[in-house]
């Protein structure tokens, strides 16, 4: 069972810079495709981004393409999320999840992740 801690969120001016991180427990983080997710206030969850267990394959949505970073250090057992050029739209409350088992080409599906973590808000101010 892996549990999954996400902190870094916070408010910040539209342009700014955030970095979030989610430490995982329980479990070896290599073992797991890891993904973000957010959720605006009133709306679906939404897939933000995506890392291979080696963190050689990256997946954007389209909304952060060219604006956020993942990346993940095995060693710490740490997923992070880089986000600059932070605009309004960003605001929501971001979610770490893990998926165990083989590669998909659906990982930007929130069913697929089999651990999620608490979530830790982030509010762009405009």
């Amino acid at each position: 069972q892996v549990q999954l801690v996400e902190s870094g969120g916070g408010l910040v001016q539209a342009g700014g810079s955030l970095r979030l991180s989610c430490v995982a427990s329980g479990g070896t983080a290599r073992s797991y495709y890891m993904g973000w997710f957010r959720q605006a206030s009133g709306k679906e969850r939404e897939f933000v981004a995506a890392t291979s267990r080696g963190a050689v394959y990256n997946y954007y949505s389209d909304s952060v393409k060219g604006r956020f970073t993942i990346s993940r250090d095995n060693a710490k057992n740490t997923l992070y999320l880089q986000m600059n050029t932070l605009k309004s739209e960003d605001t929501a409350v971001y979610y770490c999840a893990a998926k165990a088992g083989s590669f998909t080409t659906k990982l930007s599906a929130g069913s697929e992740y089999d651990y999620w973590g608490q979530g830790t808000q982030v509010t762009v101010s405009s």
